[in-house]
């Protein structure tokens, strides 16, 4: 099948609002728990781990997992200008996988850890937190933004999901780009 004849056979696809509405509601729920989650990571209170057992080793991970999701990212606008739909939802589903296992590992590290403090001066100090502080509000917005993106394809509102896109595409890639380029800034401090 050609990818021309690939993008007419998913357009063709009928939508399924009431489906659409249903994981609506639970994109949602699923924001509204995962943002009181990480809030409660603030807390100064740590889950004491066995004696011996360390999460150090989390961070690198959650900058290569970052780093992966940026490159599924850029494969699945690739491919779907391409007109290559199957292998854009492959992408699509390993950076959507690569997200929940970035966020399950970054809650077990703020929930055990003492929190690295970034202790650089002057310009790169003012870059650091610039490109933090945007990486978090960016992150926390996109949340909802990247389910309900993925919600309208999968209910097959194509259109809904092209216009969203073009908006979470960019958010979602940044936040992903900016979590690796934060870990380097950090990493002399850990």
């Amino acid at each position: 099948m050609t990818p021309s004849e690939e993008r007419k056979e998913w357009l063709r696809k009928t939508p399924n609002d009431a489906l659409a509405k249903k994981l609506g509601i639970a994109a949602w729920i699923v924001t509204a728990l995962v943002l009181i989650l990480v809030s409660m990571m603030r807390s100064p209170y740590k889950i004491p781990l066995p004696a011996g057992w360390s999460m150090a080793f989390l961070p690198p991970v959650h900058a290569v997992i970052n780093a992966l999701v940026s490159i599924c990212l850029i494969g699945a606008v690739i491919t779907v200008k391409q007109g290559k739909i199957a292998a854009h939802r492959s992408f699509i589903f390993a950076a959507m996988a690569l997200s929940a296992l970035f966020l399950l590992c970054y809650v077990a590290y703020h929930f055990t850890t003492v929190e690295t403090r970034y202790g650089g001066e002057g310009a790169m100090r003012a870059v650091y937190f610039f490109l933090l502080i945007t990486h978090i509000v960016l992150a926390a917005v996109s949340l909802p933004l990247i389910l309900l993106t993925f919600i309208n394809a999968w209910t097959n509102r194509f259109e809904k999901h092209r216009k969203m896109a073009r908006w979470v595409f960019p958010i979602w890639l940044y936040v992903a780009i900016t979590g690796p380029i934060c870990y380097l800034m950090l990493r002399p401090y850990y």
